[in-house]
């Protein structure tokens, strides 16, 4: 399993990866980070998205309406070793949700239903940026249930949700939490940050990885992603990408096997006074060396829109599309001045 998370945001705390090395067997332990930490490893989409709500349905009952649709994925490779995750059915065309690192480097893919039945599946593409990638599993009409899908940016603190996947291998888990906290940042594998994750204190272990995270009305508000462990278990504290975000990638992978993001090529952190984002460091052979940005800059305004944080350059960076100029207002040395770069599209690794 790839290590992708080599900058974990709390200390002491191994951030973990809810895939499963062995599909039904125990964890594989696999690579440390340089932190220590160790890492586990118009068709019918979702129906429309929807705004999340309030439900008096059971758990049992909302179990017994979404577990048909809920996968697991084998994933073989070519040494025999095989990875096993989670998934979800997204449309009626038989495409199905799952994580990028549940399938990374995988040559054969297959999909079990909740009645047992086994499928072939291909992948249709992936996206390391956001940990998120689409099969097109080859089973019957009957076999193809969607999920539906909320709107994430709906969900508040404190709401009710359900994890289905396969634990460990254990297939069609079903575990219970709240939402424990909004808009976090997680690192995907390509260690760009996947921003507004959803964090829950449902249990999440390995083998979970790309399952559905519901809401109460039996929706998707996220695909369960990550733990964060100091234990290398369930700690009650897993992230899933948001919905939103799903539906965008989704989209994009289904209509053209791949997504593009716009990228600038520095790492930045937030100024004291929250009056900007500054430039840590310029990556060689990027966008932002090529029209001059230093170390030490710190970014003020992106076409005339003001920057507050780092947080606010990243997300207004990644609403362009490769090829965009974009017109930043930087200060350096106490002066004002501004400077015009040409995105370029954000690399795979």
């Amino acid at each position: 399993m790839k290590n992708f998370l080599k900058r974990p945001r709390a200390r002491g705390a191994a951030f973990v990866s809810a895939a499963l090395l062995g599909a039904g067997g125990g964890a594989a332990v696999v690579a440390a980070t340089d932190r220590g930490a160790t890492v586990v490893r118009q068709v019918t989409v979702g129906a429309s998205a929807q705004p999340a709500a309030s439900s008096t349905s059971t758990v049992g009952e909302i179990y017994e309406r979404s577990a048909q649709s809920v996968v697991e994925i084998t994933v073989g490779g070519g040494s025999g070793a095989q990875s096993q995750g989670s998934g979800f059915v997204y449309d009626d065309e038989g495409h199905v949700i799952t994580n990028q690192h549940v399938v990374a480097g995988g040559s054969a893919v297959s999909v079990k239903f909740a009645d047992g039945s086994t499928y072939d599946a291909t992948v249709v593409g992936t996206d390391p940026s956001t940990d998120l990638a689409v099969l097109d599993v080859d089973a019957p009409a009957s076999a193809l249930e969607p999920l539906a899908l909320a709107e994430s940016e709906e969900v508040e603190v404190g709401d009710g949700v359900i994890a289905i996947g396969s634990p460990f291998g254990l297939e069609q888990t079903v575990t219970t939490g709240i939402v424990s906290a909004l808009h976090r940042q997680i690192n995907s594998p390509n260690d760009f940050a996947i921003d507004d994750a959803i964090q829950t204190d449902a249990a999440i272990n390995h083998g979970n990885s790309g399952g559905p995270l519901l809401d109460l009305d039996g929706r998707v508000i996220g695909v369960n992603s990550q733990i964060e462990s100091e234990s290398g278990g369930n700690d009650g504290v897993g992230f899933a990408v948001p919905s939103d975000t799903v539906a965008k990638i989704a989209a994009a992978l289904i209509a053209d096997g791949e997504i593009e993001h716009a990228y600038l090529g520095v790492a930045t952190e937030d100024t004291p006074a929250d009056d900007g984002a500054s430039i840590a460091e310029v990556r060689p052979g990027t966008p932002a060396a090529a029209a001059g940005l230093r170390d030490g800059d710190v970014v003020t305004e992106l076409d005339g829109e003001v920057i507050g944080d780092a947080d606010e350059l990243r997300r207004l960076i990644d609403a362009q599309r490769p090829g965009d100029s974009v017109e930043l207002t930087v200060v350096r040395d106490g002066a004002e001045r501004t400077i015009e770069v040409e995105l370029a599209a954000r690399p795979s690794a």
